[in-house]
């Protein structure tokens, strides 16, 4: 049954604060990354190379978790678990949204990518809520 994001839920989600995403491994090993996080319609989404790790993993196994905490209170946090998918409609834009939020650029930089990378976005649909401090 599918969890509700709070208004705090989505304070703390669209902050300037930093994620971990967790993954299952192949071997069913769980997988965590920082990641840069928005949310959108309910959702959390981030953004990733098609081709790496997290991409791979959840295309084989949708399970994951993601924690958040806020970056000027770090006892405000939040935890939740969900089912991911990718979607590649609209990655760029998704990208270039979460790279205005973090470093205030326009555009994801052209520096930062590999010379054929596509991009990815990862929406959270979640399923379990755990919230601290709020």
């Amino acid at each position: 049954m599918p969890a509700q994001l709070s208004e705090s839920d989505r304070e703390i989600l669209k902050g300037n604060n930093f994620a971990h995403l967790t993954t299952l491994g192949s071997d069913g090993a769980p997988i965590s990354t920082v990641v840069w996080v928005d949310e959108d319609g309910g959702e959390i989404i981030m953004n990733t190379a098609m081709g790496r790790i997290k991409q791979a993993n959840i295309a084989r196994d949708p399970r994951v978790a993601v924690s958040v905490h806020r970056q000027d209170n770090p006892q405000m946090s939040m935890a939740v678990v969900g089912v991911a998918m990718l979607e590649q409609e609209q990655a760029e834009e998704i990208i270039d949204r979460l790279t205005k939020k973090y470093t205030g650029q326009e555009h994801y930089p052209v520096e930062w990518r590999s010379p054929d990378e596509r991009r990815v976005t990862i929406r959270v649909r979640p399923q379990g809520i755990h919230r601290y401090g709020y």
